[in-house]
């Protein structure tokens, strides 16, 4: 994602809520790629319920929220996620933070140990070569 989407993502999404089943629609097209309203609803149909009208009002909804975007292909709109999964996750998780942590507060770290609990040993490796490698971008920055 280019700087300046990711700006622009930051600015909608300063205090933009998502239901749970605009999460689960935009997993959804995360893992497919892409999708139509009656390819979503079939996809959800036996494990959510719902109707395919309430799928199209999601769809709809996510596409004026800037998170998807569509295409016309036939009489149908075919939808995609337009953000990427952890940069939406990543600006979640920061605005949720803004509102309780302030930047000399250790909160967000102590939290962040509470969950890494949780996490396999895989994911820690993953996380603690994620901070090495801000390190080091920072590093190039400053130097």
């Amino acid at each position: 994602m280019a700087q300046s989407d990711t700006i622009k993502l930051q600015s909608k999404l300063v205090r933009m809520q998502l239901g749970e089943l605009e999460k689960l629609v935009l997993q959804y097209l995360w893992q497919h790629k892409e999708g139509d309203a009656k390819q979503v609803y079939s996809h959800f149909e036996k494990t959510r319920g719902g109707t395919l009208n309430t799928i199209q009002s999601t769809l709809d909804r996510l596409f004026k929220k800037d998170l998807l975007t569509r295409a016309k292909q036939g009489y149908a709109y075919v939808y995609s996620a337009k953000v990427e999964r952890e940069a939406l996750i990543a600006q979640l998780i920061e605005n949720v933070t803004s509102d309780f942590v302030g930047n000399s507060e250790h909160s967000l770290v102590a939290a962040f140990s509470s969950v890494s609990d949780k996490m396999s040993e895989e994911q820690l490796d993953e996380l603690e070569a994620m901070i090495n490698h801000q390190r080091a971008q920072r590093s190039k920055q400053e130097g």
